[in-house]
């Protein structure tokens, strides 16, 4: 019996990925999420739907307004909805698809910045996302990368409508 609790205690203490492991996987989806929106016409990007779903573009544009305040508020515990964060104030839905890839690659560059600055212990910390997820740290960033998922499958079916390959998924 004492060996199996020393076993499970092991278990349970082991780390299964590092934080740049974390990191390149989500990196790695953007990059992915990043492709779609390149695939898209221009004028389809902002205009296609089906089933009265939302355009790619508004998906697309969903995923930046969570990704910059969704890292501040894992590194600053201040979780300022998208519409309150300053970097999105008075910032419209982008004219081009080439203006929404450049504000793509600078929330890459934000996620970047910010990321180095947690703390490996605060992954565990429980916290009140946006004000309405109770969440490890660790879940809520699996949710950014969750719904950046989903709605990328949004964008897959769209393309595929069109008549457009998309990139392959498990190309990250």
């Amino acid at each position: 019996m004492e060996t199996s609790t020393v076993a499970a205690n092991s278990r349970t203490s082991t780390q299964v990925i590092t934080s740049e492991q974390l990191l390149k996987h989500w990196q790695g989806h953007r990059n992915l999420t990043r492709r779609v929106i390149e695939a898209f016409p221009e004028d389809e990007f902002f205009k296609f739907s089906i089933g009265g779903m939302r355009t790619f573009a508004d998906l697309a544009m969903e995923m930046v307004r969570m990704a910059v305040p969704g890292i501040r508020g894992v590194v600053t515990g201040k979780w300022e909805t998208a519409e309150g964060a300053d970097i999105f104030n008075g910032v419209a839905m982008p004219a081009t698809r080439k203006e929404v890839l450049q504000l793509w690659d600078n929330v890459t560059k934000e996620i970047d910045t910010f990321w180095p600055q947690i703390p490996a212990q605060h992954f565990q910390d429980v916290e009140v996302a946006f004000g309405q997820w109770e969440n490890p740290i660790y879940s809520t960033i699996f949710y950014f990368i969750d719904n950046e998922i989903h709605h990328r499958g949004q964008g897959y079916v769209y393309l595929r409508a069109l008549g457009i390959e998309p990139p392959h998924f498990y190309e990250r």
